[in-house]
């Protein structure tokens, strides 16, 4: 097996808990079926596509736009009042930041590992999120999508990340991302993956143990 040079990180729902899980309890709240409120704001995150929400994280529109468009969707299609707004202002005001990944990327620093974000993020959200933790200190590439064009699972994006790293070996990169078609993308590339969970322990065991062989 390849050693391992580099680790790649997503954001959301690595460092901070997933936002995914606040957007099911207010679907409960609206009487939603599980997954509804997702579907709905997010769109399908299996693919790269047309919903306001993928324009978003690609820079192609503004929040205020996608908010109005998601909220008008809601409403005619599917007959539910849901402002994207009042969630955010529901999560925690530091995204539930796990501090073990935030620890992890400073031991790989010390280790002599290579460190990269690549990220589906929002420009709005950019001072947000980067003032959760040093990242131009622990990180020496960061990928986000919205300043790209490109989102995952895009397999262009993490194309664009290794070859702005100079890698020529995807197996010599492991990629950590909380969601499954991401990975997936990332293992047709022959990067190796740990999928991470609400579960920070068992993910780190994971990365210690591609790491190790």
């Amino acid at each position: 097996m390849a050693k391992v040079d580099a680790v790649l990180f997503d954001f959301g729902g690595v460092f901070t808990l997933s936002p995914f899980t606040a957007f099911d309890e207010v679907g409960r709240s609206l009487g939603a079926r599980p997954g509804q409120i997702q579907e709905i704001v997010f769109g399908n995150y299996h693919e790269d596509g047309d919903h306001p929400w993928h324009r978003l994280e690609r820079g192609e529109m503004t929040l205020d736009d996608c908010r109005t468009e998601i909220m008008t969707r809601a409403e005619q299609d599917h007959g539910l009042k849901l402002d994207i707004y009042e969630v955010f202002a529901a999560m925690p005001r530091d995204g539930g930041l796990r501090t073990a990944f935030v620890d992890k990327v400073a031991e790989l620093k010390t280790r002599g590992l290579r460190r990269a974000i690549i990220t589906n993020n929002v420009k709005e959200f950019a001072d947000g999120w980067r003032s959760l933790m040093p990242v131009d200190e622990l990180f020496e590439l960061v990928v986000d999508s919205c300043v790209e064009g490109i989102r995952k699972p895009n397999p262009k994006i993490f194309e664009l990340t290794l070859q702005r790293m100079g890698i020529d070996d995807p197996s010599r990169t492991v990629f950590l991302d909380d969601y499954p078609a991401n990975i997936a993308a990332a293992q047709k590339l022959g990067m190796k993956t740990v999928l991470v969970t609400e579960e920070a322990d068992v993910a780190l065991l994971e990365l210690d143990g591609l790491l190790s062989s």
